[in-house]
């Protein structure tokens, strides 16, 4: 365990403070439970997304940079983000300013012209909520608080793409025990496992969603998400954990268009590993935000005398 994540700054991004709002809840009250602080970016802004990133990759290193010169002034050397898309950008800011003149000249220049100090590469550490349980508590000391087992609840634990990609950005990543694998994840499953959860074998853990394609092509995310749907319920899953707004939103939305559209129903329930554990360790489902998910899971959860 590390002393230094008991305390880090907080960015919560666009999406934990619009559809993924239960995940932003439940991060917050885990946190709480667990004896953990977290101090939000004053004034952060976008991370750039997709959206800024697809037209000019170098203004979204500066946004991201402009969120990590944030946390430095406010006196943090840690930022987590429990959001995928902001992890990854976060992270690639901090490589593109550590590799590429040309980005760490544009961070520059919108620096000195927005007023605020500019972000030198290396001042911040960008971890993941995932990062953040794992090493501040990890699985021992989540076992001793640990009040309502997740003991034979069966769940498939999905990652996203982003989490693990590209892997050269996660230098961090793949250095041996004790560290996270961009080949087979696994601090989701570790920490399920440690409040008593079934994790099943998942063989698309780090499948695309197809989030990106939601609103230019529908149909293709619908089939992408169905995949996944029907993989977890083929190994057994009673329930899918999320770890990201985009996939979790896209799971939930494409589970009920795909019988809405091609007659393929799927029963499995999505879920964020932070209303699990925050669940595991005696936390109301409405405490954690299980009310706002769309996808209804409270017959399980009743029935594992988790509601």
């Amino acid at each position: 365990m590390s002393g230094k994540y008991k305390q880090v700054a907080y960015y919560p991004g666009c999406a934990l403070e619009g559809t993924g709002h239960a995940y932003n809840r439940s991060t917050k009250e885990l946190g709480k439970a667990l004896g953990l602080d977290i101090v939000e970016l004053k004034n952060w802004n976008c991370c750039g997304a997709m959206e800024v990133k697809n037209i000019d990759p170098k203004l979204q290193t500066y946004l991201s940079a402009r969120n990590l010169s944030i946390a430095e002034g406010m006196g943090f050397d840690t930022v987590m983000a429990p959001c995928n898309g902001c992890y990854h950008n976060l992270k690639k800011a901090e490589y593109d300013l550590a590799n590429d003149p040309a980005s760490r000249e544009v961070t520059e220049n919108l620096s000195r012209k927005a007023g605020h100090k500019t972000y030198e590469a290396g001042k911040v550490e960008t971890i993941h909520a995932l990062d953040w349980i794992k090493q501040a508590i990890g699985e021992d000391g989540l076992k001793a608080r640990v009040r309502n087992s997740l003991k034979g609840l069966k769940i498939a634990n999905y990652y996203g793409c982003m989490y693990t990609r590209p892997r050269h950005i996660f230098p961090e990543k793949d250095q041996g025990p004790g560290s996270e694998s961009t080949w087979k994840p696994h601090f989701m499953d570790d920490l399920l496992a440690a409040a008593g959860a079934e994790n099943v074998e998942y063989p698309l853990k780090t499948a695309c969603c197809g989030g990106a394609h939601t609103l230019s092509d529908s149909d293709t995310s619908t089939k992408l998400v169905l995949n996944l749907l029907t993989t977890a319920e083929a190994c057994g899953a009673e329930v899918i954990a999320t770890e990201c707004p985009t996939c979790h939103t896209g799971l939930e939305m494409h589970q009920v268009r795909a019988e809405k559209i091609f007659g393929r129903k799927t029963t499995v329930k999505i879920l964020y590993f932070t209303q699990l554990l925050g669940m595991a360790l005696g936390l109301s489902a409405r405490k954690v935000g299980v009310h706002e998910n769309f996808s209804d899971s409270s017959d399980l959860l009743h029935a594992r005398g988790l509601g």
